[in-house]
């Protein structure tokens, strides 16, 4: 005799929640599972550590474990309302008050340099750069006023920007590091030869996540640029995939697919489980002497082949100095 009364919608519908429950409870269990561990206990003190974005998501419970730490954290965030709130409850539940709360607009040039340069004339050194602030736009781009996409310019080539501007005080640490959050979707895109697409202004497709795919493709082409260009010095530049979370970085997904969207985001990860990976790159031993890789599950992880091209690095990396305006009066990597 079957339990189910498959003549009764009410006792089907009841079979089909509870069967969804049960997959959306495996699947978040299994992505505990497999979001990586940190085993280092180290102890944070005396280091100073920037985090764009870190008023929410992932770059909030960032700061959360490493004031528990005893780091000394700079929040770089464009929203000071928020900013001020997770300050405080960050404090609160850490007891550590060394945090400072900076205004920055990422996609903005003239924001990221007002920035670096209070942090030139208030900081001797920096221990760690975290890259964490994004945005996924919807399917109308925008263009700032540096002339750059929007998405390009919050994702990319504002944290290539600020990386130059704050490089002569992280190379004042004992062992610099620098961390990009990046997303495994940098597969879906690919950075052309003649290098048309970096800057896709005129961009318009049925599939906004596209400039969000390409924007991450751009983010770890730089960064193994960068870390050729550091060989030799003592800071470590490596990228990660976080998991897809559960963030406000999915709020510009247009109405109706937003209905459509929220029951996929049920399977995603917490913030919490998202910073695991970035936390480890922060603070683990066993990184200092990485440079250059990708990670996910705090595990290096292989790229895909069409991102190592190293003769399009290069030119990419010239190309995105350009976007940005670099001076000769700028530091140089």
């Amino acid at each position: 005799m079957s339990l189910i009364d498959w003549d009764s919608p009410v006792s089907i519908v009841a079979y089909v929640v509870t069967a969804i429950a049960i997959f959306v409870s495996l699947f978040k269990y299994y992505l505990y599972l497999t979001c990586g561990k940190i085993t280092s206990s180290r102890n944070m003190e005396g280091k100073t550590v920037i985090i764009t974005g870190a008023n929410s998501g992932i770059g909030k419970e960032t700061a959360r474990d490493l004031a528990k730490r005893g780091a000394r954290i700079i929040m770089a965030c464009r929203n000071m309302e928020t900013a001020k709130k997770a300050r405080e409850e960050i404090m609160a539940e850490s007891g550590n008050s060394n945090l400072i709360i900076k205004h920055i607009d990422i996609s903005s040039l003239a924001s990221v340099r007002n920035f670096a340069q209070d942090i030139v004339t208030t900081e001797r050194v920096i221990d760690v750069l975290i890259h964490n602030a994004g945005v996924a736009q919807g399917f109308k781009n925008k263009v700032t006023p540096d002339g750059l996409e929007f998405t390009m310019a919050t994702n990319c080539y504002g944290p290539f920007l600020l990386t130059h501007l704050l490089i002569d005080q992280l190379k004042k640490s004992d062992q610099g590091r620098i961390i990009i959050v990046s997303s495994k979707l940098y597969r879906f895109a690919h950075v052309r030869s003649d290098l048309s697409n970096i800057n896709p202004v005129n961009y318009f497709s049925l599939f906004p996540v596209e400039l969000y795919n390409l924007s991450k493709c751009i983010e770890i082409m730089i960064t193994q640029e960068l870390a050729r260009r550091l060989a030799g010095t003592r800071i470590t530049a490596n990228c990660l995939h976080p998991g897809v979370i559960d963030t406000g970085i999915w709020r510009n997904i247009p109405f109706p697919a937003s209905l459509l969207f929220k029951p996929i985001q049920m399977c995603f990860r917490t913030p919490e489980e998202g910073a695991r990976t970035t936390v480890f790159l922060t603070v683990s031993p066993d990184v200092e002497k990485i440079s250059g890789e990708y990670f996910r599950g705090c595990k290096v992880t292989k790229l895909n082949r069409r991102v190592q091209n190293k003769e399009l690095q290069g030119r990419l990396w010239k190309a995105a100095q350009e976007l940005v305006k670099l001076t000769e009066k700028d530091p140089k990597i």
